[in-house]
């Protein structure tokens, strides 16, 4: 049986709710869900600039666990961006 999931603690939350190639309408696009927790990730180590442990300490997780996540924000970012889906930000 899987462990509780651990509560994250997430400081910020995205400006707006989704990213989309241009001119493409919404209906057309298959869309990728980036989770409030990948989104505070990719926040702390792409934007702050904090390492790997300084940003587990402020999401209230493991090293081990923040680079699990960190590692599924890039992958899905990266989907988006290079098969042109949708980017679907969830807030908290």
């Amino acid at each position: 049986m899987a462990r509780p999931k651990i509560s994250r603690r997430i400081c910020s939350t995205p400006a707006h709710s989704c990213f989309k190639p241009n001119g493409v309408p919404m209906k057309d696009l298959q869309q990728i869900v980036l989770l409030a927790e990948e989104f505070e990730a990719i926040r702390l180590a792409d934007v702050v600039g904090a390492n790997q442990q300084e940003s587990a300490d402020q999401m209230g997780v493991s090293r081990q666990t923040f680079g699990n996540i960190i590692k599924r924000a890039r992958g899905k970012i990266a989907l988006s961006i290079v098969e042109g889906k949708a980017l679907m930000l969830q807030d908290q």
